[in-house]
């Protein structure tokens, strides 16, 4: 299931396939629950949203070295209010699924 968000220069699809959550949790040290209770607390280190949205990206189709592009442009340099948006939302379209005939979609942000 993917979710869409702004994310730099255009909407992107993200999504947390099984290989990017293994991936997430590698990179966090922790447990994907454990993450998305931490974001959905909002008691997230910045590396949280980060990668969930570096990943997402590149789980929806975005090649790597443009996702890490995009990420280090757009997502590195930006408020934190504009960015845990869409790090929230793909961690929960991960966790709770998205319903498929409604795509999950992020409300305007400049991440």
């Amino acid at each position: 299931m993917t979710f869409k968000a702004f994310v730099g220069d255009a909407e992107h699809p993200l999504r947390l396939t099984p290989p990017m959550i293994l991936e997430l949790e590698r990179l966090l040290g922790t447990g994907i629950a454990a993450i998305f209770r931490r974001v959905a607390k909002g008691e997230f280190t910045f590396s949280d949203l980060e990668q969930s949205i570096r990943l997402g990206l590149i789980g929806g189709g975005m090649a790597p070295e443009k996702a890490s592009q995009l990420v280090a442009t757009y997502v590195a340099t930006r408020p934190i209010a504009e960015i845990l948006p869409a790090a929230l939302g793909v961690l929960s379209v991960a966790w709770f699924g998205a319903d498929e005939k409604k795509p999950a979609k992020q409300k305007e942000t400049a991440a």
